[in-house]
């Protein structure tokens, strides 16, 4: 018994010698494998950078994958990210790839230590896939593969580099380090750190130069700051005096560029040249047409208030907004070109690939549609269509509202679908008679008593005849209404209510002037546009 004893305890003590050793071994191999990894991916990413000075920002590795990711991407983790990060979702994605690649080359670095081929095909497969990612993209060209291709064969040598450097590295001091073909600076522990610490420099350098240069040769802010917009033909009427209400924390009637909402798929901002913008309107029409920036400029302009709002505002969200815009009628281009007979669909295409389907009758029925190239005293923003978009009024923006606008189709419904028609939205979507309460804000305390209610009302291209508010469902009150502007554009609005110490409820609804009220019913955006009425909590004391 006593020799058994003796026996089962030199196995367990073997057992754990031998797991102590192994844990030893494998922390060891961990620490330089992870760095291994991440100094390698780096590397991918910042060669790719480099590489994309020539064939553009979107053919980075992380962008291409990226924007590939969003198209894959299902509709209803779209609206759930647009609605729980609104104009961050884009951050948060490119956050999550980087995280992702992160973890995937700690893993590539954790198996070449151990297996350099396995390891080595891992970094070649992140090349392949983001190679296929920026040949997937509508206006891929075959050069746009060569950012991720590069990218993953100077991570691959810079693996194999730097494993045979740490293996040698790591021999005990009592052996003859294995047989090596790296320099003799390469080699040993300060070769390995030497090595490394130089990789990892290099990938930074790289992804930094990268990042200038691609600024350098692509950004068009200094063109844009040169385009002067000539004094439009049709001026729009002046806005009433008495359309924006004097109430502290009412959104302004007229939106600020920096604080329009951006709702789009664009990782990063298209820069397109004013100088080599063309415009084609083709398809079914009689005359296909092309329009340089300084013809487009050189037509009679209008100017024109409009509300553009987005189908993914839920009741009471944030994207929408007000701007005077100044642009080329639409329909006249059309009509100039001629639209054949059975032509329903006008199909806008920006330079990113995107396509926007709109009702041609929409656009010919005398509604004040729009090739507009300012915004709000100032030629359009970059990241709001620079230097062309489309509006059409009465329509959600993914109907209605192509940014970076290179190219017009005349096409139909029947024959082909949009982008977010393909994901399930409706071909046309009508913008819906919405109202919001701007103040009080939810759960503000304001002092108790006469209570001022205000916010905005909007139905574009039908306009706002009435809005009524209410507490703690208790019976409408009939708020007073701002000048309004144009059938266009939102209406604000205020209420005065008398109201008790305590938590309150405040609801809205509107009422369009075809006299359509305000549904109760609750709708999600998805697909044409959320319904129901915006409320509003909060205490008076």
């Amino acid at each position: 018994m006593r020799r058994l004893g003796r026996t089962v305890g030199i196995a367990v003590g073997t057992a754990v010698g031998a797991a102590a050793r192994a844990l030893r071994r494998a922390a060891v191999l961990a620490g330089p494998g992870a760095v291994i990894g991440l100094i390698t991916a780096g590397l991918a990413v910042g060669v790719g950078e480099l590489a994309a000075v020539w064939s553009g920002p979107q053919t980075a590795p992380a962008i291409a994958v990226g924007s590939a990711a969003i198209d894959l991407t299902p509709t209803p983790l779209k609206e759930f990210a647009i609605r729980n990060f609104g104009t961050d979702d884009k951050l948060v994605l490119l956050t999550g790839i980087y995280f992702t690649l992160g973890l995937i080359a700690v893993a590539a670095g954790l198996i070449a230590v151990r297996r350099l081929g396995f390891g080595v095909a891992l970094v070649a497969m992140f090349g392949v896939v983001g190679a296929w990612a920026a040949l997937s993209r509508p206006t891929s060209q075959s050069g746009d593969l060569w950012p991720s291709l590069l990218g993953a064969a100077a991570a691959a040598v810079a693996m194999f580099l730097l494993v045979h450097s740490y293996r040698a590295a790591r021999a005990p001091a009592s052996e003859a380090p294995p047989p090596s073909r790296l320099p003799v600076w390469a080699q040993g522990r300060r070769g390995f750190l030497a090595l490394a610490v130089g990789t990892a420099g290099t990938a930074a350098a790289t992804e930094l130069v990268g990042r200038v240069a691609v600024d350098r040769r692509y950004d068009v802010a200094v063109k844009r700051s040169r385009v002067r917009i000539p004094t439009p033909a049709v001026r729009a009427p002046a806005i009433p005096a008495g359309a924006h209400p004097n109430v502290v924390g009412l959104s302004e009637f007229i939106t600020p560029n920096s604080e329009f909402y951006r709702v789009d798929t664009a990782l990063v901002l298209p820069q397109v040249d004013p100088e080599a913008w063309t415009l084609r309107i083709r398809g079914l029409v009689d005359r296909p047409l092309e329009l340089s920036f300084a013809d487009l400029l050189s037509r009679p302009l209008i100017e024109h208030d409009q509300t553009l709002s987005c189908v993914s505002n839920e009741v009471g969200g944030p994207y929408v907004g007000t701007a005077r815009w100044i642009g080329a009628p639409l329909a006249d281009l059309l009509r100039e070109a001629g639209v054949q007979r059975g032509a329903d669909q006008l199909v806008g295409r920006s330079i990113d690939g995107m396509t926007i389907g709109t009702p041609v009758e929409s656009v010919l029925d005398g509604r004040t549609g729009l090739l507009a190239v300012a915004m709000n005293g100032e030629p359009l923003p970059i990241a709001h269509g620079f230097p062309c978009r489309m509006l059409v009024p009465g329509f959600f923006g993914y109907v209605s509202a192509t940014k970076w606008l290179v190219d017009l189709e005349l096409t139909t419904f029947a024959s082909y679908d949009s982008y977010w028609v393909q994901r399930g939205y409706s071909k046309t979507a009508p913008v819906k008679t919405a109202s919001r309460i701007d103040v009080p804000k939810p759960f503000a305390h304001v002092p108790a008593g006469t209570v001022t209610v205000a916010g905005v009302a909007w139905a574009t291209h039908r306009g706002i005849d009435a809005v009524e508010v209410r507490s703690d469902g208790g019976p409408w009150t009939l708020a007073r209404l701002a000048q309004a502007d144009t059938p266009d554009t939102w209406r604000q609005w205020t209420c005065y209510l008398d109201l008790p110490p305590g938590l309150h409820q405040l609801e809205v609804r509107a009422t369009d002037a075809t006299g359509a009220v305000q549904t109760a019913q609750r709708a999600d955006t998805f697909p044409d546009g959320a319904t129901g009425w915006h409320s509003v909590v909060f205490t008076t004391t």
